[in-house]
C-alpha cells in the first residue's frame, strides 16, 4: 500500500542517513576516537548512529502529532534534538566507556558527551526532516475503463451520504469527516489510507490533514506564504507551504 511504502522508504531512509553518518565519523576520527583503529571507530560509530537512528525514528513519529514537520521544519528540528539527545547522551556514555575501556566512565564525564550529542543529533535530524519533504499526493479520475463505482472510498460512506459528491475529506483525531454537497459525517479512519482508496476522483492531498476534490474548488486565498482553497458550499481547506508549489504547478490556480 502507498502509506505503508512511503513510511518503509522514510525507514530506510533514515537508516542510510544513520549509516553514512557513522562511516563519515568515523573515517575522520571525530571528537577524540581517532587514536582507535579504523575497523573499531567503524563498529563503534555505526552503531551508535543506527540506533540512535532507531530512537530517533520512534521519536519522530511522537513528535509529527504535535508538530508538523513539513510545515515548520525548524521547529521540528529544534523539538527532535532536545528530545533525542538526552537519553542519547546517556547510550553513547554507556557505549563510549564499555567499548574503549571496558568499563563505564565516572558519570562526571556524562555532561561532557551532551554537547557532541546535541551537534550530531541536530545534524542528522535536519537532514532527515529536510530529505523527507514530500509532494502531495494526487489522486486521478477514473479512466473511460472505470467508473465511480470503482472507488473504493466510496463503499465507505454512510447511509445518509450514499451517492453524494465527495468534495474533501479531513482529518479529525483519529475520524475522517467527509465533507459532500448533502452533509458531512465522521467515519473511524487514517487519511493515508484513504487516499488510496479516493483513487479514481480528481484531487490531491492540500495539508496532511485534508484531501479535496478538485472539482470542488471555487477559488483560493493566498497571503502570508499560505494559501486556502475555497471549496463549493463555502467550505475553506488549508493549503500546507510544501504541498502549494506542487499544486500551483499542476494548475490548481
Amino acid at each position: 500500500m502507498r502509506a505503508q511504502s512511503a513510511e518503509r522508504r522514510r525507514f530506510l531512509r533514515g537508516l542510510i542517513v544513520a549509516v553514512a553518518g557513522g562511516v563519515f565519523l568515523a573515517v575522520t576520527g571525530a571528537f577524540g576516537s581517532g587514536g582507535a583503529p579504523l575497523p573499531e571507530r567503524l563498529v563503534y560509530w555505526i552503531g551508535i548512529m543506527v540506533i540512535g537512528g532507531l530512537w530517533g525514528h520512534v521519536c519522530a513519529m511522537l513528535v509529527s502529532r504535535f508538530v508538523d514537520l513539513d510545515e515548520r521544519p525548524w521547529l521540528a528540528v529544534a523539538v527532535l534534538t532536545a528530545v533525542i539527545t538526552g537519553p542519547l547522551s546517556v547510550l553513547v556514555w554507556a557505549a563510549t566507556g564499555l567499548f574503549f575501556v571496558h568499563r563505564l566512565y565516572p558519570l562526571a564525564g556524562l555532561p561532557q558527551l551532551f554537547v557532541p550529542v546535541l551537534i550530531v543529533t541536530a545534524a542528522i535530524s535536519a537532514l532527515n526532516v529536510f530529505l523527507g519533504r514530500a509532494t502531495p499526493v494526487q489522486t486521478h479520475a477514473a479512466s473511460s475503463a472505470t467508473t465511480a463505482r470503482s472507488v473504493r472510498f466510496l463503499e465507505r460512506l454512510p447511509m445518509k451520504l450514499k451517492g453524494a459528491a465527495i468534495q474533501a475529506v479531513q482529518a479529525e483525531d483519529h475520524y475522517l469527516r467527509i465533507h459532500t454537497d448533502r452533509g458531512s459525517d465522521l467515519i473511524l479512519m487514517r487519511l493515508s489510507d484513504a487516499v488510496e482508496e479516493l483513487e479514481g476522483l480528481e484531487g490531491a492531498q492540500t495539508h496532511r490533514s485534508w484531501w479535496v476534490a478538485r472539482d470542488a474548488v471555487r477559488g483560493v486565498e493566498r497571503g502570508d506564504g499560505r494559501a486556502v482553497l475555497t471549496l463549493e458550499g463555502g467550505l475553506r481547506a488549508p493549503v500546507s507551504r510544501r504541498y502549494a508549489r506542487a499544486l500551483r504547478e499542476a494548475d490548481w490556480w
